[in-house]
């Protein structure tokens, strides 16, 4: 097994929106005999873009697995979206995955999402290895790029190749490693790579290169230093080997260039992922802690020999089932196994595994570390679940989810449609986290609540499309938070008989503003200094958190806020755990009421580029729109504009932007903070 493991790279290909990465991992699969006709976005005939509304909007929507041979290596593959209203796609992948490819395109460089996505592996420490893409484009600009990695994300790029041409004139790739030109035949798209002379022309630009290039190999590994300072040659597969531990530290990144639409650049990305990026033997023990001892952690080695571990990292509603997307970390699992659900605290049983290419199911009779497959018959089991053994108790940390920031009413348009609509919202939050769903208490209404315009509209689309549940929906609404403008205490004291039964709890709360961006923070008195018994005290808590989210006020969740439980004095035979949570939830109601409550509005950073002509024209409408311009950028002919502006003010702006500038801009927009609400949105909740 660990040598098998040793030739497996479970990679994902994460970039903005519209840098390639879907005709990335469509030439991978024709490359490696996977597929044996290539498809195109643009046309929506992709394989990895196999959902209906990806092909019709030209985008991905979810992140697809897939699996492929490549000479030695198994390479299990995720393609994931670039747009922000799915990026808890790239945050699950990108929490199970070992290594992954980042593409930027060489005409737009380091965009806002290549910012997110980059941050995000940085969070969870994935090598990384990355491909200047569509050098054949106007305006390419790989030297460019690489300035925008080392000033933006603050990264180490190390050049790997140089182009033979560049724009129109781009015809391959010059390794500096082998020291060959690298031409791709266009005759049969680009499968054949012929190996040839570096022309004279480009010598001494690849000998410079080359040098930037050993240097950084020397770094991590004192003997090329000591070759390269007495001139001697240097093998490249020693080269390669400190390249890799660089890498593998994520200190470096390797970088290549290609064109994925015009067939160049590929095998080479294939040779690398398999040459830098680790296989699972290569990653640390993975961290694992006992339910209900989280003081005990018990390291996992990534050997099918060890206890079972496996983290669901994705479910989807598969024909109203689970399908459920594992990464097996440790052991072994097979067709028919009876697991414990450690987080959900439940049994669960496989009815069946699968790998899965795309849509595409192919049976498994077992699957072990290092590997990432489906499996069908989890009926309890979500996103951030740890799967184990059921005499082997583990726990693994989980994933943490962005906070969705926009709503919309949906009402079912027949009496089918409203016996429907329940269960098939719930399926979408099975496979969705950053998708809720709530009832309004005044009109009763249905709310849905997402990450953005784009992300609703393709949920009400499947509504109609997958559930057959027909729905009317409202104007997109902006999700607001509240917080308080001052501190204030406030002791409640709950005294009530109901059904015969004295309920009782008394509690002492303090509410104190903290700084924007701070988000909320539960205190409650350190164990020795509460008198509550533990069950009371995680009655306590647990009123403390769903009051905070349910608002105090107008209804919206809490932020930058700290929330201290004081005093909870404990009479025996008397203080009960009913009163005691009616005891915080009225308390925080009154105390909010004192400290000047507040609206808290979500404020995006957005990147837009636009004509230079219309460039004046784009920024005024912005300013209008209470925007912050933060930096203005020339890139070829086009003006590059950063800016922060609230959420409420950017419904509806794509049109508007395009009837400014003839239909030539264009902009992405993502989370920023959330920022004091203006004084008529104040007025129109009532709080002024």
């Amino acid at each position: 097994m660990d040598l098998e493991q040793r030739t497996v790279r479970n990679i994902g290909i994460i970039s903005h929106i519209d840098a390639g990465k879907t005709t990335v991992s469509e030439r991978i699969l024709f490359y490696c005999g996977e597929i044996h006709r290539m498809g195109e976005v643009h046309d929506g005939s992709a394989t990895m873009d196999w959902m209906d509304q990806e092909q019709e909007r030209g985008i991905t929507i979810t992140a697809t697995s897939t699996s492929c041979r490549w000479r030695e290596l198994w390479i299990n593959l995720i393609d994931t979206p670039g747009h922000i209203d799915f990026t808890i796609e790239v945050e699950r992948s990108l929490r199970v995955l070992d290594g992954a490819v980042a593409i930027f395109s060489a005409v737009e460089g380091v965009q806002p999402q290549s910012e997110s996505v980059w941050r995000q592996a940085d969070r969870y420490r994935v090598p990384r290895i990355c491909l200047i893409n569509k050098l054949d484009r106007i305006g390419a600009d790989y030297r460019a790029v690489c300035e925008q990695l080392r000033e933006q994300l603050g990264a180490r790029p190390v050049l790997l190749q140089i182009p033979l041409g560049c724009e129109g004139a781009f015809a391959g790739v010059i390794d500096l490693l082998d020291e060959q030109l690298l031409r791709f035949d266009e005759d049969d798209q680009g499968s054949t790579v012929r190996a040839e002379a570096i022309p004279d022309e480009l010598r001494e630009e690849a000998r410079t290169a080359r040098e930037a290039l050993v240097e950084a190999a020397a770094d991590f590994d004192d003997g090329i230093l000591d070759d390269f300072l007495e001139g001697r040659e240097i093998d490249p597969f020693r080269l390669r080997a400190a390249l890799r531990r660089g890498t593998l530290e994520c200190r470096i990144y390797p970088v290549l260039l290609g064109s994925a639409l015009r067939n160049k650049g590929i095998q080479p990305l294939l040779d690398a992922v398999g040459t830098y990026l680790p296989s699972p033997l290569d990653l640390p023990p993975v961290s694992a802690r006992h339910p209900r001892h989280p003081e005990r952690e018990e390291l996992l080695p990534s050997t099918a020999t060890g206890p079972l571990c496996a983290l669901a990292f994705k479910v989807v509603a598969d024909e109203g089932r689970k399908l459920t997307y594992l990464r097996i970390y440790s052991g072994r699992i097979k067709a028919g196994d009876a697991v414990w659900n450690s987080t959900q605290v439940c049994h669960e049983k496989v009815a069946r595994l699968f790998r899965m290419h795309a849509h595409r199911r192919e049976r498994l009779d077992e699957a072990g570390a290092g590997d990432i497959v489906a499996a069908a018959g989890l009926k309890s089991v979500l996103t951030g679940d740890t799967l184990c053994a059921v005499d082997h108790p583990l726990l693994l940390a989980g994933l943490s989810f962005p906070e969705p920031v926009v709503s919309l009413a949906v009402e079912p348009k027949g009496v089918d449609d409203r016996d429907k609509l329940p269960p098939a919202l719930e399926k979408l939050q099975w496979e969705d986290p950053t998708f809720r769903v709530r009832e309004d208490q005044e009109t009763g209404q249905t709310i849905l609540v997402g990450m953005g315009e784009l992300h609703l509209e393709v949920l009400t689309t499947r509504l109609a499309r997958d559930f057959g549940v027909e729905v009317k929906t409202g104007r997109p609404q902006v999700v607001y938070r509240e917080t308080l403008g001052r501190q204030v205490e406030w002791r409640e004291h709950f005294h009530r008989e109901v059904e015969g039964k004295v309920q009782d709890g008394e509690v002492l709360l303090r509410l104190t503003p903290l700084s924007r961006g701070e988000g909320l923070k539960i205190l409650l008195p350190a164990e020795g200094g509460c008198a509550l018994p533990a069950e009371l005290r995680e009655a306590a808590r647990q009123g403390l958190e769903s009051a905070c989210a349910a608002g105090l006020v107008v209804g919206y969740p809490l932020t930058d806020l700290r929330v201290e439980l004081v005093e909870a004095p404990f009479v025996p035979g008397l203080t009960t755990e009913p009163g005691l949570r009616a005891a915080v939830q009225r308390g925080l109601a009154m105390a909010a009421r004192e400290g000047r409550p507040l609206l808290l509005e979500p404020v995006m950073v957005i990147e837009l580029l636009a004509p230079g002509d219309y460039a004046g024209k784009v920024l005024g409408s912005l300013q209008q729109k209470r925007g912050r311009i933060e930096g203005v950028q020339s890139r070829g002919d086009l003006e590059v504009i950063r800016a922060k502006v609230p959420l409420v003010e950017m419904f509806g702006y794509m049109t508007e932007l395009r009837g400014a500038t003839k239909g030539r801009g264009t902009f992405t927009m993502e989370f920023s903070h959330h920022d004091d609400a203006p004084p008529e949105v104040l007025k129109r909740f009532g709080l002024l």
